[in-house]
């Protein structure tokens, strides 16, 4: 299929996809990854959907659905790109940090190795 919409699906129509949760046995966490494919526009909606899908995330970790999922790996600790955006995971770093949950971003900007911000 031709065409931005096509190649990289809005974060709103992926707002309940979790695309990722694995066990990192290096540091017996799990990890749940949020994929965003398309490229950030700096948009408050752009922001506003980003913030909707992490809520998400955390609704899937803290209201029992994680547990229902996968009982064992969720008795695991569980752990963007402008200057709002990070802003914004911060905030949510410092207010999910008192529920011992992690945040770990890695933004992978087009040809270049992935960066960590933790």
């Amino acid at each position: 299929m031709a065409g931005s919409q096509s190649e990289h699906p809005r974060s709103e129509d992926r707002v309940g996809v979790i695309d990722l949760i694995a066990h990192d046995p290096k540091t017996d966490e799990a990890v749940l990854v949020m994929n965003e494919p398309g490229p950030w526009d700096g948009s408050g909606q752009r922001l506003l959907e980003l913030q909707e899908r992490f809520n998400a995330y955390v609704s899937f970790l803290l209201d029992g659905e994680f547990a229902e999922w996968d009982p064992k790996l969720a008795q695991k600790r569980a752990h963007l790109p402008d200057a709002r955006a990070i802003d914004l995971l911060g905030n949510i770093h410092d207010q999910l940090a008192h529920q011992e949950i992690k945040v770990e971003v890695v933004v992978k900007p087009a040809n270049a190795n992935p960066a960590r911000i933790d």
